[in-house]
């Protein structure tokens, strides 16, 4: 069974190899991922995964593995900042806060689709100006969901979560593994 992942995400596929999970190729879909009048957070990480899924290219023979991260304030979507000034909006607005990290994952075969959603609650601790430009600095708020990554530099802005610290990356283990093991994927066999 070849699996086709619908991300050009360097991070999902680090994740994916954690759990012995190579894809067989890598499709990256090209949807249109703006938001829809007042959609919240959740519904709309949901809609970004299994449209991404179904806009991806494959035979029914093949397994389609899709992801959406999305970083919500309130009900507000904190999507990929354009630029650092962007970023720098989206880190102010969080620092001292806590706010949600939701990573909706689809799996696709044919016409049949399997999805999850995990909600993990992130605490930002409160930031000053030279954390934010020292950070901004880095260029690793690029092309992140909510202009940070904890699994970089930004851990260090990050006292605790609750939830899935895989899904704050942009891939939930448990879930995804459980997924791909129920749709007949082979799970841990490549781990050494």
């Amino acid at each position: 069974m070849r699996l086709i992942l619908g991300s050009g995400s360097p991070r999902r596929r680090e994740l994916l190899a954690q759990i012995g999970v190579v894809a067989d190729e890598i499709r990256p879909p090209d949807i249109d991922e703006t938001p829809l009048k007042s959609e919240l957070p959740r519904p709309y990480c949901a809609r970004m995964a299994l449209e991404k899924a179904r806009a991806v290219p494959a035979t029914p023979e093949e397994l389609v593995l899709c992801a959406d991260t999305t970083v919500a304030l309130g009900r507000r979507i904190m999507g990929k900042p354009e630029t650092a000034e962007d970023a720098a909006g989206f880190l102010s607005a969080m620092s001292g806060r806590r706010h949600r990290v939701i990573t909706a994952v689809a799996l696709r075969r044919g016409d049949r689709v399997w999805h999850r959603e995990v909600e993990t609650i992130v605490r930002m601790k409160r930031l000053t100006q030279k954390d934010i430009s020292a950070y901004l600095e880095t260029g690793d708020w690029q092309g992140k969901a909510g202009g940070y990554g904890i699994q970089g530099p930004a851990g260090a802005f990050i006292p605790w979560i609750r939830g899935s610290f895989t899904a704050v990356v942009g891939l939930p283990l448990c879930e995804t593994a459980n997924l791909l093991a129920g749709a007949g994927y082979p799970v841990w066999e490549s781990v050494a």
